[in-house]
């Protein structure tokens, strides 16, 4: 009979589970990296350093509010529009059709006799109209939005000049600050007010900070929130990424990205209403070349032209830069004829910068 010995054996080990990298704890870096408006906030930093150092001016609280209504004026469009381009589409009828919203809402008034707040829901509805033609087109036809958008920039072009002129007789809408509504829509879209915050021996203000400014801070927020906490987000981005593969799961490619022009509709909505309410008369040609800016300011946020990758704080962020870099060439007394040399700069900057935050982010 033979006997084995097993009491030398050692205990068997246990396989080593695979570390889940789903559940890896990222670095501080890792996370930074990881947010593509990483580039626009550096930039906004230097960009305010630069001027408080070189501008007097630029240091003065009196002028943040001026600052805020320059960046408002870009931001409050450039928000929808980096929606559009994470959505993986370009808008290039968005200066336009602000001022087609804002010569809608006054001649509908003055020429029909209408209460000011028809028009402005008449208004409203042209845009919302506007935005949901070029995405049906774009879904139907299947051609680049580019092509689809520059269409429509030259069709609001000469519409606004033609029926300006046709109705008025001269390239500006008649004055409306006399007309019923006029001072209850003012009071929504052109008012202002004043900050002027006190506490002990700390003094902010007077701020002089106008309505649109609210509107743009408001919408940057609900636009971020829905953007990266809710269903219709991630139907932004799979739509931005890859429109085929984002159909194959159910996501409705359609509805996604004729909401987003409609989208865009609504906030040159909102900054018509402002142009209108502002100055009580719309200039047929205002809005024309806009539509670049608002693009600029999307991609100095972050937003590639590819789609699929960006941010609405970014946007916001890129909008802020336009702002200050526009009051502060003046306030530093340069030549403002170099100032769209420097957005040229800053756009062939911030590409380079967004594709090597992101390919960074792919990396970690």
């Amino acid at each position: 009979m033979s006997f084995v010995d097993t009491s030398a054996a050692p205990p068997a080990t246990p396989p080593a589970q695979a570390k889940d990298d789903r559940v890896q704890q990222r670095s501080f870096t890792g996370l930074l990296f990881s947010r593509p408006e990483i580039g626009a906030l550096v930039g906004a930093i230097v960009v305010a350093a630069l001027f408080l150092a070189v501008a007097p001016a630029f240091r003065s609280v009196n002028n943040v509010g001026t600052i805020l209504y320059s960046s408002a004026a870009i931001g409050i469009v450039a928000v929808a529009v980096s929606m559009l381009m994470i959505g993986g589409e370009f808008d290039l009828s968005a200066g336009v059709a602000a001022t087609t919203s804002g010569i809608t809402a006054a001649l509908s008034a003055w020429n029909l006799g209408l209460n000011v707040w028809v028009g402005v829901l008449i208004a409203l509805i042209v845009s919302l109209a506007i935005g949901a033609f070029n995405g049906w087109l774009l879904m139907r036809t299947g051609l680049p939005s580019f092509l689809v958008t520059l269409g429509t920039f030259f069709v609001l072009q000469g519409v606004n000049l033609g029926v300006t002129r046709l109705i008025t007789g001269t390239v500006a809408t008649a004055r409306i600050n006399d007309m019923d509504g006029f001072n209850s829509a003012a009071a929504v879209f052109g008012s202002e007010f004043t900050i002027d915050f006190r506490m002990l021996s700390l003094h902010i203000g007077p701020i002089q900070v106008k309505s649109l400014v609210i509107f743009w801070i408001v919408l940057t927020i609900i636009t971020a929130y829905v953007l990266q906490r809710t269903k219709i987000g991630n139907w932004v981005y799979a739509v931005g990424g890859d429109a085929d593969a984002a159909r194959a799961v159910g996501v409705p490619v359609k509805a996604t990205k004729i909401g987003l022009f409609m989208f865009v509709g609504f906030c040159c909505w909102v900054l018509g209403m402002h142009l209108l309410f502002e100055y009580s008369v719309v200039q047929s040609g205002e809005g024309v070349g806009k539509e670049f800016i608002f693009i600029i300011a999307a991609v100095v946020g972050g937003c590639l032209m590819t789609g699929g990758y960006g941010s609405v704080i970014g946007a916001a962020l890129g909008a802020l830069i336009f702002g200050m870099t526009q009051l502060g060439i003046n306030y530093a007394g340069w030549n403002v004829d170099w100032f769209y040399s420097f957005l040229g700069v800053m756009l062939i900057g911030a590409v380079l910068v967004n594709m090597y935050v992101k390919k960074k982010a792919d990396a970690r």
